[in-house]
C-alpha cells in the first residue's frame, strides 16, 4: 500500500484531486440546476433546506475545497486532497463497521466504465469477509428519462456491482454499463430486496443516484462524488448520506487502484 504522502501525490498526479478535469462552468451549472430542484441533478435527494447557488458554492468549498468565490466562473475546479484522504478514511470506517456485524451490502454505480473495478474489489473483499453482497432485481427493466427521451435499460450485476445497460449489450459483446444519475435503479433493487427473502442492506455503496436514492429512503449510504455532483454533499450535510469522498469520478479506471488498496487496508480487508 502507498504511504499517505505517496497516495496524496498520486491523487494530485492522476488529477483525482488537486486541479481536476471538471470545469468550473460545469459545476456552477449543476449548482444552478440543483437550486432549481431539477431532478437530473437532485439524484433522488429531497432537500430539507432551500439551497441557493451561493449556498451550494459555500458548501462545496467546505466539503471539496473548490473556490468559495461565487464570482469565479471559469477554469478548472480544485479538490483538496486532504479532504479526499479524510473521506477515504471515513468511507473505510463505515465498511469496517458493516464487516464487524457481517451485514448485507448493496453496491451500485452510475459510472461503470470508470469505477466498476473499484467497487468490484470492495464486493470481493466484503464477500470474503462474510458479508452478503446483494443482487436483487437482476434483469429487471428500468425506464430512465434521458436528454434523448425515455430509455429502457436492464438492471444487471457484474462481480456483485449493480449497473444498468442497454438491452442486448451483453449478448453483443460490447462493454456493459451505461452512465446514469438516476435513483430509479436503486429504488427498484431495494423494493425487490424487500419483496424477496426480506434481506435488506445495512450499507449501500456507490455514487450518483445509488447513494442519494438509498439515503433518501433511510438506508445508510456512502459514496464518491465529483465537484459537479452537489446532491451527495447536500445529502451528507442534511444527514441523509453518511460519507462522501470528494474526487474526480471520471479518470482512467486504473488510477483508482491505489485508492482501492488504501480503503481495503484501512478497513482491515487487505487481500
Amino acid at each position: 500500500m502507498l504511504s499517505i504522502g505517496a497516495l496524496r501525490g498520486h491523487l494530485v498526479a492522476a488529477r483525482l484531486a488537486g486541479v481536476v478535469a471538471t470545469s468550473r462552468e460545469a459545476s456552477l451549472r449543476s449548482y444552478r440546476l440543483f437550486a432549481a430542484r431539477d431532478p437530473r441533478v437532485l439524484m433522488g435527494i429531497d432537500p430539507c433546506a432551500d439551497w441557493g447557488q451561493r449556498d451550494l458554492v459555500a458548501l462545496m468549498a467546505d466539503r471539496c475545497g473548490v473556490s468559495g468565490d461565487p464570482m469565479r466562473v471559469d477554469g478548472h475546479d480544485v479538490i483538496d486532497p486532504e479532504r479526499t484522504l479524510a473521506g477515504l478514511d471515513a468511507f473505510a470506517g463505515r465498511i469496517r463497521a458493516v464487516v464487524e456485524c457481517r451485514g448485507a451490502v448493496l453496491i451500485g454505480t452510475g459510472h461503470p466504465h470508470r469505477l466498476l473495478g473499484f467497487y468490484a474489489a470492495l464486493a470481493d473483499a466484503l464477500s470474503a469477509a462474510g458479508c452478503a453482497v446483494l443482487t436483487p432485481a437482476q434483469g429487471r427493466c428500468v425506464d430512465i428519462a434521458t436528454r434523448f427521451g425515455l430509455r429502457t435499460y436492464n438492471l444487471d450485476y457484474v462481480r456483485g456491482v449493480a449497473l444498468v445497460r442497454e438491452p442486448g449489450t451483453e449478448s453483443s459483446g460490447r462493454e456493459p454499463g451505461a452512465h446514469t444519475h438516476s435513483p430509479l435503479p436503486v429504488r427498484i433493487a431495494l423494493a425487490a430486496a424487500a419483496e424477496g427473502d426480506g434481506r435488506l442492506p445495512e450499507l449501500v455503496i456507490g455514487d450518483h443516484g445509488w447513494v442519494c436514492g438509498a439515503g433518501q429512503l433511510g438506508f445508510e449510504a456512502i459514496g464518491l462524488a465529483d465537484t459537479d455532483d452537489p446532491a451527495l454533499f447536500v445529502g451528507e450535510a442534511e444527514g441523509v448520506v453518511s460519507v462522501v469522498v470528494p474526487l474526480d469520478d471520471a479518470v482512467r479506471s486504473v488510477y483508482y487502484r491505489p485508492l482501492t488498496r488504501y480503503v481495503l487496508n484501512r478497513a482491515c480487508l487487505s487481500q
